[in-house]
């Protein structure tokens, strides 16, 4: 047990510990997108939605590995970055590689930039429903309507957005490759699924409230 706190401690450990989480946090952005889509269907979508999440006993209980994801995900993503900005000289990528971008080198600054993106969106919706119970499964749609009706709120949204994006740019990629998953056949197609997905997803987050304030 010793020997595998040790590895989890070491920078191989924590990048590998990322990756994973980063892959399953991957995954459920693609869930939640999902969900927030039926905001633009119906009232009635939205709210079902909701109610199947909050009441499945087995989303409860992923809910809480998702959160553990998340948590996991920044700490050790800070920590890589700290030890990568100290080995070489602020390059998240590392020396001398000829992948080194913008975002790779800013993943720190980007992902302190979404951590507080996170918790201004928790504190709106999640800290209300879960934590205050101030509202209800059936009121979630009309304070989220109404939150994408603030220009600030969606000038704040969209901001978020592009600041994941760049996330992803690197993140994705970055993940399989840590996990050893480099193939001169399948390493071309998975940089282009990332861009794709990197920018795909996020656009499509801020197109909903964008969609909201102008035409809902």
């Amino acid at each position: 047990m010793k020997w595998f706190i040790q590895f989890l401690k070491s920078s191989i450990g924590r990048k590998l510990v990322m990756s994973l989480t980063g892959l399953f946090l991957i995954t459920f952005l693609v869930i939640h997108l999902i969900g927030n889509f039926q905001l633009l269907i119906s009232e009635h979508n939205f709210t079902s939605f909701v109610e199947f999440m909050e009441n499945n006993p087995l989303i409860k209980i992923m809910a809480w590995v998702l959160y553990a994801g998340f948590l996991i995900h920044i700490i050790q993503g800070l920590l890589v970055w700290k030890d990568n900005r100290k080995s070489s000289g602020g390059n998240y990528a590392g020396s001398g590689s000829k992948d080194v971008t913008w975002a790779s080198k800013n993943m720190g600054i980007l992902g302190l930039l979404i951590l507080a993106f996170l918790i201004i969106h928790l504190l709106d919706f999640f800290y209300e429903l879960k934590i205050t119970h101030e509202i209800s499964d059936a009121q979630l749609y009309d304070e989220v309507i109404e939150a994408f009706k603030q220009p600030l709120y969606v000038i704040i949204y969209v901001i978020g957005m592009i600041v994941l994006a760049f996330h992803l740019w690197h993140g994705f990629q970055s993940a399989f490759q840590t996990l050893g998953l480099r193939h001169p056949k399948y390493t071309p197609l998975i940089r282009f699924l990332g861009k794709v997905y990197a920018i795909l997803i996020p656009a499509l987050f801020a197109l909903i409230p964008i969609y909201v304030y102008f035409f809902v």
